[in-house]
Order: structure tokens, then C-alpha cells, then sequence
């Protein structure tokens, strides 16, 4: 039998509870057993409340991802009715259910360019592994099976399962897990902000970048190479806004060589950016588009991957050859997950959330400069739709960044949420990412609270 501890012997509170159990993601588990954790019990529109009765304005949608906000009861109500009509369903041997078809047909209607067909899974990881996959596929049905390489952004995030890991080109995701995998390169970070030479123009860094791309595309054989991922707009790697004329280029460069371009959508769509997708915002037409967080507001695991007609129909071929297409989940096209996401796109159109978004960016944007203009660390806001990110800096002419181990960027995220406001530090970029339902009054109440934290940072400087 399993050794169980005593009941006399087993911790009480919730955070000793937490630090004997549970196994936190992103987090220095020693600093975790030594500190425990801020215990949430309960939210409400854009704010949470820990289990000491203190309320904090949840400034990063939860991890990106709550678009509407907590207690949104159509979103609630779409999950009873589906639970008490059909809990479960799967895809497999041609089974199928309402909820699915219905998303969809939706998902192809709303997609930003011409697509043919979705493929169903739990979260983002899964979705960014099953379009690397989904493209080894599409190269093997078109007879080019060598062509098994991916291309992704150095500081991109794209999931955390193992192929996804290997996209995604943050260090600690690589560290003692044996990753990337062979075959996963990374390309320098479109960030112009950080990464320009001095007097370097946008048009003349997006040229260096691209003719690097193109000279690391020659080295290794455009004919050995599947598939370039990247979002629209880099989260994960500090709220990053290409230059449009790099991802102009880009795009040309990939369809030169033949390279499949994938678009991860899995934060910037569903009205983030201020388009229901970010390719929208920032001209992309992919072959693949990957999307999960807001397709539910967070309400329940979903993720999806929408796939053009030119690689649908070489799957088709492709599984017409084999006995059949091999790529299943458990849980894929979940009936519950679906009716929550149908719900969630109606809310998005019945409240016209991309138009709200559109009329908050500059009130988000105006009030972090104005709140935090007197700052000396401050160097940069940028942002597209209700998603920006303040670059901390030593110096902004010409621009020095701070010394990575002082932590700048976690002392400022750790003073926000002193506070009353959480948003999240990447490196020294704090991320922004509020919900869409978010009011003009509760932006100013986030401005003035990160303005607060940074400036009682700044004084131990």
C-alpha cells in the first residue's frame, strides 16, 4: 500500500498544503518550498481576490489567456448545458458531435486569410506539436521527406511539450531537458527596440536580419527545411512588435524557398491585438494558423490549428495512402470546450469586442506614458490592441540595458503586486495583457499601480 501521512502529521493551511503537493511551472521550486504560494480563491471581471481577502487587478489575463474577464455567466451557462447534454465525444473511427461542427465552420468563417479545415486539441503546446507534425505530413505526402527542419525566433515561446519546447527559443526551456530536438534553429529576435545597431534604421535592421535568414536557409538547404513558425506579435519574448518590414520579407523569403509559414496565434487572436487575429494586425497569410487561450477565454482547455486547403488536401492524399491518418487525442474537439468556445466567439461579435479594443489601445497606451513618464528606468512602451509591454532600461540614448542578474524586471513585477496588480516580467520587459472587458477607469487604476511599483523599485536604485 502507499505510504499515507498521518492526519495529525499533514499540513493545515493551503500554502503548506501547496509546497507538500503541487508542482509548480515557471517557478524556482526551492524559492517556492521556502516562501509557498499567493493562494486565489475567487475573481470577478478583471480582479481576483487571495484567500486573505485581498484584491488585486489581474493586469496579464490570468497567463494571457482570460479574455472576457472572470464570471462571465454566458460562458458558465454554455458549459452546464453542454455537460447535461453531451459530456463527451471523440473524433475517431468518423464519430462526431454538434458543438465541433459548429466551432469549425466558425473558426474557417472568422479565420483572417482562406483556410480549409481545423484540427482540435487541449492547450497551445499541443496545438504548435501537432502543426510541426501536421507539416513533417504535409512534406511526406508531397514527397519530400527530408524536409524535416523548423525555423522559430530566439526568445519566441511556443509551448512547452517537447516539439513545441524545441519552437520555442527561451533557454529554460532547453536546460537539462535535452531540447531543442535536431533540426529546431533559431533566428535572431525582430526586436528593434533592444537589438539595433547604433543609428541602425527599421528598414536597414529588418535588411540584416533578413539577408541572415537567408544565408542560414542557404547553409542548411532550403530543401531540408519544413516550416517556419512565428507569432504575430512576440508575447512571451517581451511583447516584441516586428517591424513590418521584416515579417513583408519574410513572408517573400519563405515563399521564394517554399517553406511553410506558421502563424501562432495562441495569445493574439480573438480581438487582442484589435483584430480577431493578430496575421490580420500584422499582415501574415500562414498555411497554418495556431490558436488556443482566448478560443474559450480560459474556460475550459481548447486549442486548435487551422490549416489551408493546399495542406488539407495533401493530408487527404497522404492518408488515402496509409490505412489511416494517425495523429489522434483523447480529448480533441472536446464537446464541452467547443460550446464554451462557440459561446465566447458570440460574445466576442454580440459585444463587439474588436471594436472596444481598438478604442482602448491608446487609452492604455496614453496612460502608461503618462503615469510613468517621470520614471528614469522606464525606456520604452509599445503595444497593439490591449497588449503592451514597458521596457525597463539604465539608459535609453543610447540605449544600455540593466545587468540581468540585478532582476529589475521581477522586482518591479514583485512591487506592482505589492501594489494590487499583477502583470509579469520577461527579462526586463513587464507584460501587460489585461482582459478585453477591462474599463477605461480600471486601465488608469493599473497604470497608477504598476507607476507606483516601479517608482518604489527605483528608489532603492
Amino acid at each position: 500500500m502507499p505510504f499515507v501521512a498521518e492526519a495529525a502529521s499533514r499540513p493545515n493551511s493551503p500554502e503548506a498544503r501547496d509546497t507538500a503537493f503541487v508542482v509548480h511551472g515557471l517557478t524556482n521550486l526551492r524559492r517556492h518550498l521556502d516562501e509557498g504560494p499567493l493562494v486565489i480563491e475567487s475573481g470577478r471581471g478583471v480582479w481576483v481576490r487571495d484567500r486573505h481577502g485581498r484584491d488585486y487587478l489581474e493586469g496579464m489575463s490570468g497567463l494571457w489567456c482570460l479574455s472576457l474577464g472572470y464570471g462571465e455567466t454566458r460562458l458558465i451557462e454554455a458549459c452546464r448545458r453542454q455537460m447535461e447534454t453531451l459530456a463527451y465525444a471523440h473524433l475517431t473511427n468518423h464519430r462526431s458531435h454538434p458543438a465541433v461542427i459548429d466551432l469549425a465552420e466558425k473558426l474557417i468563417e472568422i479565420a483572417p486569410v482562406p483556410m480549409s479545415h481545423v484540427w482540435f486539441a487541449n492547450s497551445g503546446s499541443e496545438a504548435a506539436d501537432c502543426a510541426a507534425r501536421l507539416c513533417w505530413y504535409y512534406w511526406n505526402a508531397q514527397d519530400a521527406p527530408e524536409r524535416r527542419k523548423f525555423l522559430a525566433h530566439r526568445r519566441a515561446y511556443h509551448g512547452n511539450t517537447i516539439a513545441a519546447a524545441s519552437l520555442t527559443g527561451a533557454d529554460y526551456a532547453h536546460r537539462q531537458f535535452n531540447l531543442p530536438l535536431d533540426g529546431f534553429l533559431h533566428v535572431a529576435c525582430p526586436d528593434y527596440v533592444t537589438d539595433a545597431l547604433e543609428e541602425e534604421s527599421e528598414q536597414a535592421f529588418s535588411e540584416r536580419l533578413l539577408a541572415d535568414l537567408e544565408a542560414l536557409i542557404a547553409r542548411e538547404g532550403p530543401e531540408t527545411i519544413a516550416a517556419f513558425f512565428t507569432e504575430p506579435i512576440l508575447a512571451a519574448g517581451g511583447v516584441v512588435i516586428p517591424p513590418q518590414a521584416y515579417l513583408d520579407g519574410l513572408q517573400i523569403l519563405l515563399r521564394k524557398h517554399g517553406i511553410l509559414l506558421v502563424a501562432d496565434e495562441v495569445v493574439t487572436a480573438f480581438g487582442r491585438t484589435g483584430e480577431m487575429f493578430g496575421c490580420t494586425t500584422m499582415g501574415l497569410a500562414p498555411d497554418l494558423i495556431v490558436c488556443a487561450k482566448g478560443i474559450t477565454s480560459a474556460y475550459f482547455p481548447l486549442s486548435a490549428v487551422l490549416i489551408n486547403a493546399r495542406v488539407f488536401d495533401a493530408m487527404v492524399a497522404q492518408s488515402d495512402r496509409l490505412p489511416l491518418f494517425g495523429l489522434t487525442m483523447t480529448y480533441s474537439g472536446h464537446p464541452v470546450g467547443c460550446a464554451v468556445a462557440c459561446e465566447a466567439i458570440r460574445i466576442y461579435e454580440d459585444d463587439a469586442i474588436v471594436a472596444r479594443v481598438r478604442r482602448l489601445e491608446p487609452v492604455l497606451l496614453d496612460s502608461l506614458r503618462r503615469s510613468l513618464r517621470g520614471s528614469a528606468i522606464v525606456g520604452y512602451i509599445r503595444g497593439r490592441g490591449l497588449l503592451a509591454g514597458v521596457q525597463l532600461m539604465a539608459r535609453r540614448h543610447p540605449v544600455q540595458t540593466f545587468d540581468p542578474t540585478q532582476r529589475i524586471g521581477p522586482l518591479c513585477a514583485d512591487a506592482a503586486q505589492a501594489q494590487g496588480l499583477f502583470v509579469r516580467a520577461i527579462g526586463d520587459t513587464l507584460a501587460i495583457c489585461p482582459p478585453l472587458t477591462i474599463s477605461e477607469s480600471e486601465i488608469e487604476i493599473l497604470a497608477d499601480r504598476l507607476a507606483r511599483g516601479i517608482a518604489d523599485v527605483e528608489k532603492d536604485l
